[in-house]
């Protein structure tokens, strides 16, 4: 990689910025006073956009930023920000030189958005960097609950056949109906709704309950919902060794320790 460019006496380098949702919608900046096309993908020119210190290194440090820029309604609108949309979204950094737009840029750093806080039209970003995980624990804590994801690696269960597509009907309250499930029988509480067009298409929200053709969220989405919106609905499973031998006989490729004696284990003899 030839970095000559970095050793001018005038700097001609600029911080590219590229951002790609979880729903795949991807949005570069530069800072930089015009738009630069790299790899027939537009960084669009943000002054505004700017990052705290990098500092790059050959250690094990965790190397978190924080970036901050103002709320635009053409690129970060504040109606996504609050429905989520940014939400672990995966942002890439590097410096180029913008005259040569076309030489391989310096990589940065990497990561997944963190904490996002917003104080009236800007906001700052706390960006997760590679090394991040280092902060997770070693090895899994026990529990009495199953700790993998429904339809995970863990799991190992088929995501597609615990999936409903349907159409909102009836709108009650916190409660919603939907057509077109199939299975009258399916549980959907602790599992996921997903709208598949309209002002929400792309946001996911938390089933609290349902069964059949209703379900109630455990938030109420951002943008108003009208009646024929279409939805993916995914069931759920409360992590318990008894729903997971049951209900979906997968009681090999549970998670968790149900019959692992607690804190309490003293507490349950006479004269304790």
């Amino acid at each position: 990689m030839s970095l000559d460019w970095l050793d001018r006496d005038v700097t001609t380098g600029t911080y590219l910025w590229r951002l790609e949702r979880e729903d795949g919608v991807a949005l570069g900046f530069a800072s930089h006073d015009r738009d630069l096309v790299i790899d027939g993908f537009r960084y669009r020119a943000t002054p505004g956009m700017v990052p705290s210190s990098i500092a790059l290194s050959d250690s094990l440090d965790i190397d978190n930023v924080e970036i901050s820029g103002v709320v635009t309604s053409a690129a970060i609108a504040e109606t996504d920000l609050d429905a989520g949309r940014w939400d672990g979204a995966l942002l890439y950094i590097s410096l180029v030189d913008w005259e040569q737009p076309d030489v391989e840029p310096l990589p940065l750093i990497c990561g997944e958005f963190g904490e996002i806080v917003r104080s009236g039209d800007s906001f700052t970003v706390e960006m997760l960097g590679a090394t991040s995980f280092l902060d997770e624990p070693i090895a899994p804590l026990t529990s009495p609950t199953c700790r993998a994801e429904f339809c995970d690696r863990q799991c190992k269960l088929s995501l597609h056949r615990h999936q409903r597509e349907g159409r909102i009907i009836t709108i009650s309250g916190d409660e919603i109906g939907i057509d077109e499930v199939g299975d009258a029988g399916a549980d959907f509480a602790f599992g996921s709704l997903r709208f598949l067009d309209g002002p929400n298409c792309g946001l996911s929200y938390a089933i609290v309950s349902g069964q059949g053709d209703a379900v109630r969220l455990a938030d109420q989405p951002v943008q108003p919902v009208a009646p024929g919106a279409r939805v993916l609905l995914t069931e759920g499973c409360n992590k318990n060794f008894a729903t997971c031998r049951d209900r979906f006989a997968n009681s090999f490729n549970f998670r968790g320790e149900p019959y692992l004696p607690g804190n309490d284990l003293l507490t349950r003899y006479r004269g304790a």
